[in-house]
């Protein structure tokens, strides 16, 4: 078989990159003449550059180069991302008319490139776009994974994850050694989910799934170029196919194990996720590939949620002592030192719960939420998003507008005590699971489990910052990793056991 030299092949490469260069060159001058003359009711925004457009904002730390421009340009503004133009909402007003008033027709999905590996962009529930599958995932999720009856069934799988993280901290609190919360976080959000989802451990295979969050996170050339695509010049759509290749396999040999062991005597089901989409009634529904994009879904977009959250969480509440009086107090009156906390007892613990809307208000886990797109031109506030625009939500933005909340930058779980405020959807100066038929599924579950491993770990110990560290001191500084909202600095505290 004749080959290419490689100088020739060096040659077509720059020749192709020059040509790409040159059309874009002209593609810019034309499209921002185009939008003078024929879009003229676009929302405000900065002018953008030749080719880049103003993808000099997406740094790491978009949320607020984001929503230094809103007070520039407004609530709604336009950007360039490359060959993709941007809708930019930075009030709740503004959110309402997107996740609600137009939901029907800004409900698709801007796909990264890397998530179109093994097709997940036409399986995966986050990413597909509205169809009679995306509904049939929906109901199956709603209906059967995580509804109250479902939830309620699994719980004794989750409340031995969390008996196991409580042994581990015990142990670390009798030798003094002090422990990294975002570590012991992703593995216990790991194991909780996946426990939840199949009844097994997952915490070995915990680099596989930080690895998939990080590479679709990472900012890729073809998201904004989509002729890019053709030749993924940065590897990024390649690196996630292998990973997703091995979860997969893993996938596959779970449920193998799954399948072999309903066809025994006297199978006894777990009650988990996995057993519930095996069941008879779905295997019409849901086949096997679909099934593994669901449980790639769960794993991959659940474990960043409450790993970030419950640190963001613990630092709030070591930064302000005040606040970790009262909710230890809270437990202590309530369910009493030494006693395990229950699902069912979250109910009873408002101030906990305060303290999550507050850390989610602070610290949305997705600052931007995830993109939606156009389906069709709509008409918002007397703007123009255009079909085929995508749209980012600031709800990081949102949280902090002092317009919207008093001492926005106080961290104030009281500010939701005796309120119906909550993170459900309905109020749109809190979502930070979304809203609208785009609202995050897994949210029932994210709250159990965030409840339960923040409740136990304050009940049953004392924490105390790393090298004599003052709550001052701590680091608060964040940014976006992968498509989460992390520390930039990791949180080293110290457990001391509390006795009965």
């Amino acid at each position: 078989m004749a080959t290419i030299p490689y100088m020739d092949f060096l040659s077509y490469i720059l020749m192709f990159l020059l040509i790409f260069i040159v059309t874009q060159v002209f593609y810019s001058l034309f499209a921002t003449k185009m939008r003078n003359k024929t879009n003229s009711k676009l929302p405000p925004g900065p002018f953008p550059l030749p080719i880049v457009g103003n993808l000099f904002v997406m740094n790491n730390k978009p949320h607020k180069s984001l929503a230094k421009l809103a007070k520039i340009y407004g609530p709604i503004l336009t950007l360039k991302l490359g060959q993709v133009t941007t809708i930019v909402i930075s009030s709740p007003d503004m959110a309402k008319e997107i996740l609600q008033t137009h939901d029907s027709l800004l409900s698709d999905r801007t796909v990264p490139h890397a998530l179109t590996a093994f097709n997940h962009d036409q399986f995966g529930v986050g990413f597909l776009s509205l169809s009679p599958l995306w509904r049939e995932m929906r109901r199956v999720c709603k209906n059967q994974l995580f509804s109250n009856k479902s939830l309620d069934a699994s719980q004794y799988l989750r409340r031995g994850k969390i008996d196991e993280l409580i042994n581990y901290v015990s142990q670390c609190s009798l030798k003094g050694e002090a422990i990294d919360m975002g570590k012991l976080a992703f593995k216990t959000s790991i194991n909780l989910l996946s426990n939840t989802v199949f009844s097994v451990d997952f915490a070995n295979n915990k680099d596989l799934v930080m690895d998939m969050s990080e590479t679709v996170g990472s900012p890729n050339m073809a998201d904004f170029f989509p002729l890019l695509r053709l030749i993924d010049p940065q590897g990024i759509k390649r690196t996630y196919v292998f990973y997703v290749g091995k979860l997969f396999g893993i996938f596959d040999n779970i449920i193998d194990q799954k399948l072999k062991l309903r066809e025994g005597d006297g199978f006894v089901t777990n009650n988990d996720m996995l057993d519930s989409l095996l069941a008879e009634e779905n295997k019409k529904e849901l086949d096997r590939e679909k099934i593994q994009h669901l449980l790639h879904d769960l794993l991959v977009g659940g474990t960043d949620t409450t790993t970030y959250t419950l640190e963001w969480a613990m630092a709030e509440l070591l930064h302000n002592p005040n606040v970790m009086s009262k909710v230890k107090k809270e437990l202590e009156e309530t369910i009493g030192i030494g006693n395990p906390i229950e699902e069912s007892d979250v109910t009873r613990l408002p101030y906990l719960q305060a303290i999550i809307k507050e850390t989610l208000r602070l610290h949305p886990i997705a600052p931007l939420l995830l993109p939606r797109k156009a389906k069709e031109d709509v008409e918002v506030n007397g703007y123009l998003i255009p079909k085929g625009a995508q749209i980012f939500v600031n709800v990081w933005a949102i949280g902090r507008d002092p317009k919207v909340w008093d001492n926005p930058n106080l961290f104030s779980p009281e500010r939701f005590l005796g309120t119906k405020l909550d993170i459900k959807g309905q109020n749109f100066q809190l979502t930070p699971f979304g809203s609208g038929r785009r609202i995050c599924p897994g949210l029932p579950l994210a709250m159990r489990m965030l409840h339960m491993m923040l409740g136990s770990l304050l009940i049953s110990f004392d924490w105390k910052l790393e090298n004599g560290m003052k709550p001052e001191e701590i680091d608060m500084e964040d940014a976006i990793q992968g498509l989460a909202l992390r520390k930039c600095e990791s949180l080293r505290v110290i457990p001391t056991k509390i006795s009965n």
